[in-house]
């Protein structure tokens, strides 16, 4: 059984924040018997992420994972079909890519946003059609909720005519020239996930612009399940539906997002405030055109630092840390693969600590770090 790493007065990463109103959602939903995977809260809360994100149509589902999943597949990409992704990610952005058959093809980041770089993307499609395979989709990552050069890489893939899938799952409340990410491509997804902005408990959502895009996830998460009067199946389909309980939850959560939004971002502020003498450390600015929600605040360590020799420290003072991800190209699942490169990711990795960003965090809590920081960068 897995042991959770839990001591009292323990500060984690990211934990859930209540607002105070999911509680009326689901207790709505126990007193009327909506405990399944049918009920009001979930167009309800469908709704609620159109409101908040001013996409068109959105489809509730059980993770962002499966969101991802049922993406690549209303998109008609297939066995044996290449897909262009974001190296620079967790595994669950990949792993998808390998459920419907295709092969992934990983590209580095730039480094202002740590996103994927649009040069190296048109690299990595010229030398696909040049091989004779034309990428089917491009997947990319908005990275710890800071939006990715959208006007870059959708002229680029415009012009090869190339459907985009935003993975902004880390980024809820995020915005690029004023426009919430995750919907500027073709399809958007989003994860409400325990260690997300807002959650549902754990879920995920997919929106589009399109009605049949939406439609056909909607019928795929439901085990592709025909109108008929009796189980009729003609396709593959998924048991990717939400619950109408942690719909309720996600109603309730998504009243408070500009709130969590806004408290991420003065945890944010306050680490590099308070952070700003030591000499090395770095902080990722925002680009012009960005507004991140700082879901996580992230740091590069004084050279010299390695991000597993702070942790350790951090971890003896009962204070959770975590390296930035480990970039997929190096991941033993995906070292066969191809990949373009230029170093941006390997070395985010080797320098880069996420640090304690939870919007309930106390001032107490944040001064602790902060202490136990400069302690393990002075030492």
């Amino acid at each position: 059984m897995k042991q959770l790493n839990y001591r009292p007065g323990r500060i984690f990463l990211s934990v859930p924040h209540m607002g105070g109103h999911e509680r009326n959602y689901v207790q709505k939903a126990l007193e009327d018997n909506w405990v399944t995977t049918a009920g009001p809260n979930i167009p309800g809360f469908e709704h609620d992420v159109c409101q908040h994100t001013n996409a068109q149509h959105a489809v509730a589902l059980s993770s962002g994972t499966a969101a991802l999943h049922l993406a690549l597949r209303v998109l008609g990409v297939q066995p044996g079909d290449e897909v262009i992704c974001s190296t620079f990610t967790f595994v669950a952005s990949a792993n998808p890519i390998l459920y419907v058959g295709a092969t992934p093809v990983f590209v580095d980041s730039e480094p202002e946003t740590w996103n994927m770089s649009p040069e190296l993307l048109e690299q990595a499609i010229s030398a696909g059609i040049a091989r004779g395979k034309k990428p089917t989709c491009i997947m990319l990552v908005h990275l710890y909720g800071m939006p990715a050069k959208m006007k870059e890489i959708m002229e680029v893939a415009d012009r090869y005519e190339i459907p985009v899938l935003e993975d902004a799952a880390e980024a809820l409340g995020s915005r690029y020239s004023g426009h919430q990410v995750g919907t500027f491509g073709k399809i958007g997804v989003f994860s409400f996930n325990g260690n997300k902005i807002v959650t549902t408990s754990g879920g995920g959502a997919l929106v589009t612009a399109d009605a049949r895009l939406a439609e056909e996830a909607a019928f795929l998460a439901n085990q592709a399940k025909e109108q008929a009067p009796f189980y009729l199946h003609s396709q593959m389909g998924y048991n990717y539906l939400l619950s109408n309980v942690s719909a309720g939850i996600g109603r309730g959560q998504l009243e408070v997002l500009e709130k969590r939004v806004k408290q991420r971002r003065e945890i944010y502020t306050y680490y590099k405030d308070q952070l700003r003498d030591i000499e090395g450390l770095y902080f990722a600015p925002e680009p012009k055109g960005c507004f991140s929600n700082r879901w996580l605040t992230t740091v590069l360590l004084p050279e010299g630092f390695k991000p597993e020799q702070v942790r350790q420290e951090l971890e003896n003072d009962n204070i959770e840390t975590r390296p930035l991800w480990k970039p997929m190209h190096q991941q033993p699942l995906f070292a066969e693969h191809t990949f373009f490169g230029n170093g941006t990711s390997d070395q985010l990795f080797e320098r880069g600590l996420c640090l304690p960003s939870s919007s309930s965090m106390t001032e107490e809590e944040q001064e602790k770090v902060i202490r136990a920081l400069k302690q393990a960068l002075a030492d």
